[in-house]
């Protein structure tokens, strides 16, 4: 199921309303598997504009913070786990621990995660640090 869920994502076999944030938290801890931060947060931009141009919704509703902030958090997660849990468990606890889409209203502001700037690229939290 994971592997179908990365890969009707890429290729874009996954509806426009169908991806949901769970799916988006299975795509990261997939990624964060064998990829660093940077680089998951390369593949993830790169996967969701394709994603957004396919089934052509503006590029405008990217967001370079919102991607970066969700990344991290999966990260965190992650590294809380024993090396040992396999990828099933390790999407189930990040799934069980981050199914708050409204997560990152903690960190950010609306002003600032909503900005032109956070869009394009990754602004610091305003409200408080996650790390």
């Amino acid at each position: 199921e994971i592997e179908r869920i990365v890969n009707d994502f890429e290729t874009c076999r996954t509806g426009r309303d169908d991806f949901h944030h769970a799916q988006h938290l299975v795509v990261a801890t997939t990624y964060l598997e064998s990829l660093s931060i940077e680089a998951a947060v390369k593949k993830m931009r790169n996967a969701l504009l394709r994603f957004l141009d396919h089934h052509a919704v503006g590029k405008q509703k990217y967001n370079e913070t919102l991607t970066a902030f969700w990344l991290e958090m999966v990260a965190l997660e992650l590294r809380r786990l024993p090396a040992s849990a396999t990828l099933v468990h390790r999407c189930n606890s990040v799934i069980g621990v981050l199914n708050n889409p409204k997560l990152a209203s903690e960190f950010y502001s609306d002003e600032v995660l909503w900005s032109d700037k956070a869009r394009t690229e990754f602004v610091s939290p305003d409200l408080k640090p996650w790390k």
